[in-house]
Formats: C-alpha cells, structure tokens, sequence
C-alpha cells in the first residue's frame, strides 16, 4: 500500500501546537466585515483549538 500524503491545503491552515493539539484560525474573518460587530471581529481574530468531535479526521488529514 503507498504512503499516505499530508493535504497540503489542511495543513496550510492548521498548526500542531507543542502538546500535539491543533489550532486553527476562524472563518469569516473578512467578509462582510462592515456588518459585524468590534466584538464579533475581535473573537473571530483569536485561534482556536480543533473540536475533539473532528480531532481524529483531522489528523488523519496530516498523515504524512
């Protein structure tokens, strides 16, 4: 069986941190800004860690 290839373009927007979890940055950062709130826009900028629901997917995707 060949080897698995990492999806580059997953991999491009997730990053493993040092305790092996993976965080991501959040959607819908810039689009339609003008209709979103300071807060709303403020809590979009912070990155957050991959749900636990979708951890095992994701790092499958990694596999490289």
């Amino acid at each position: 069986m060949p080897k698995m290839k990492t999806k580059k373009t997953f991999a491009k927007r997730v990053k493993v941190t040092g305790t092996g979890k993976l965080r991501k940055y959040s959607n819908y950062t810039s689009h339609f800004a003008a209709n979103k709130t300071h807060k709303q826009k403020k809590h979009l900028h912070k990155p957050s860690l991959v749900d636990k629901s979708d951890y095992k997917r994701d790092r499958d995707l990694l596999q490289g």
